[in-house]
């Protein structure tokens, strides 16, 4: 079932967040919404220094739904480190250490709050 395009043009809007953030704090963004065929997405891919990291962002408007960390549960990383051993197998690459980060942005404060998990999981 398609995501509303509400819920969307939020995840694009939190997601444009994640990337100044990363990139202020010096990472470079290699490619974001990398999809590996219906096994799922990665939100965006950066490198910190030599290290390939493989970001997902998560945003809430409220706690209603819980918080944007509690979002990130089992089988949505086991999803994430299979589309990551995808983006690896489809650019051929190998012995690159490689880490997983989450951006967490509460968007119910007067400016959003942004937590940045590194090494989530």
């Amino acid at each position: 079932m398609p995501e509303p395009a509400h819920n969307r043009a939020s995840g694009n809007s939190a997601e444009d967040l994640a990337v100044e953030f990363l990139t202020a704090k010096g990472m470079r963004i290699v490619k974001r919404n990398f999809h590996f065929g219906r096994v799922g997405e990665i939100d965006i891919i950066a490198e910190d220094g030599d290290i390939l990291v493989f970001v997902e962002v998560k945003s809430r408007s409220s706690t209603l739904y819980g918080t944007p960390e509690e979002a990130i549960t089992p089988s949505k990383q086991r999803a994430i480190r299979k589309v990551a051993q995808g983006y690896l197998h489809t650019h051929n690459i190998t012995n690159r250490e490689c880490r997983f980060d989450v951006i967490a942005i509460r968007l119910f404060t007067e400016e959003p709050d942004i937590t940045h998990l590194v090494g989530a999981f």
